[in-house]
């Protein structure tokens, strides 16, 4: 959320920003609205102190008519006022974040830019096969049964499919918690206010689950949960910035894919992922080098399975509301001849912190909102396709990347007799 003070002294900016974020917000309205609300206040301030002189003025039969009728126009204005910040708040929910100078202006995916790209493009003396067709080949995943149980893109991992993502799984988590992230495993059971305060809420409602007879969500992601961990809560600055790498299950009913990778497990409706998340101080500069230091932990991971990979600063129409700035990591899928999205990487500024109400006391003693972050370390299914076709070989069987053997406790998955 923006404040209002921020709104009022860049309106232009804000509207500018929002239409680049391909979303229609009426400044005006707004603007209109925080007008009234602060003339309401300043009645009502008068009033009240009206009623503090009254209650000086002795108990004449003047005073305590006077008295009953600014009880009654108090509260009038009091419910005006309600009613009125209610709207103002609802309004101001529906404000995407402004980004970053740096962030390229476009539309769409197709003026994202390219920073690099790393990794050595695997020549095959073969035609790859689709992770599909592997996974079917070896017996590593039954995606037909997975339907029948569980829905459209269900599935079951099997034998050393299943092993292989609790070892990419836990290679993560372990090389993260010892540069000093704080492990976490987070629910995936969340209320709406954490929901609303990262800022899925209102806008991606629709890829959400809810179980409506407890009133609770299923998390898309660790962000949810691991950014409204302080909410409601004051901080020390000198214990920032704080660290997480949080594992949970994750859950997208992928509404707006429809059409889009229906088969296989590139797209699918429940998965695990490793999430980093940063609380830290309300200082763009610290922002940037720790979102640096979150994009190097995501590389890293794909550095030590040797995947190709490319990294893209995302321009202003393909990156989310709360966003002020993003990269996205793509790594290399032989069988699509290019690179699917692996990991999204997120400075959110004091965006999710004000609809969260996440605090901290400077050092001199003043109060402000702190800043978050959020970038994928790995998320699996997702991960076990590029490892499968990077890793195939001629007869059909998979190497185990180096990294991964001694958590595996097997060097290759070979073809079944």
């Amino acid at each position: 959320m923006l404040s209002i003070h921020y709104i009022r002294e860049h309106a232009d900016l804000v509207e500018k920003t929002a239409a680049l974020k391909n979303r229609k917000v009426d400044i005006q309205k707004i603007l209109g609205l925080d007008e009234q609300h602060r003339t309401l206040q300043a009645e009502i301030q008068e009033l009240r102190q009206r009623r503090n002189q009254l209650a000086k003025g002795g108990n004449t039969p003047e005073v305590v008519e006077e008295g009953k009728q600014l009880k009654k126009q108090l509260k009038e204005k009091e419910d005006q006022e309600r009613e009125l910040n209610q709207e103002l708040n609802m309004l101001l929910l529906t404000v995407p974040n402004v980004p970053y100078d740096e962030v390229p202006e476009g539309k769409g995916e197709e003026d994202n830019k390219e920073l690099r790209k790393e990794g050595t493009i695997r020549e095959f003396s073969f035609e790859p096969k689709s992770h599909i067709d592997l996974i079917n080949s070896l017996g590593l995943a039954d995606l037909e049964r997975g339907s029948k149980v569980s829905g459209f893109r269900g599935y079951f991992l099997k034998d050393k499919l299943a092993l292989l993502h609790m070892a990419v799984l836990w290679y993560t988590f372990q090389k993260l918690s010892q540069k000093g992230y704080m492990p976490l495993i987070a629910p995936a059971l969340v209320k709406d206010f954490t929901l609303f305060g990262n800022g899925q809420f209102p806008w991606g409602k629709e890829e959400v689950y809810h179980l409506e007879k407890d009133d609770v969500y299923l998390a898309g992601t660790a962000e949810v949960p691991v950014t409204a961990y302080y909410s409601n809560e004051t901080l020390s600055e000198e214990d920032l910035p704080k660290k997480f790498v949080a594992l949970s299950p994750c859950f997208r009913r992928e509404a707006g894919s429809y059409g889009k990778d229906t088969k296989g497990l590139y797209r699918v409706h429940e998965f695990w992922k490793i999430e980093q998340v940063v609380i830290a101080p309300s200082d763009d500069q610290q922002a940037r080098e720790l979102h640096e230091e979150l994009q190097a932990n995501t590389e890293s991971i794909l550095q030590d399975l040797e995947l190709p990979y490319r990294v893209l600063l995302m321009c202003t129409g393909d990156m989310g509301e709360p966003q002020a700035k993003k990269y996205d990591t793509e790594v290399w899928m032989p069988y699509r001849k290019g690179y699917g999205e692996i990991a999204s990487n997120s400075i959110m500024t004091d965006f999710q912190a004000r609809r969260l109400n996440i605090r901290y006391r400077t050092k001199s003693g003043e109060t402000k909102f702190v800043y978050t972050l959020n970038d994928t370390a790995v998320p699996s299914p997702r991960i076990l396709i590029a490892i499968l076709e990077n890793y195939q070989q001629a007869d059909g069987s998979i190497t185990i990347p180096k990294a991964l053997t001694s958590l595996c406790g097997f060097t290759n998955i070979e073809v079944q007799k």
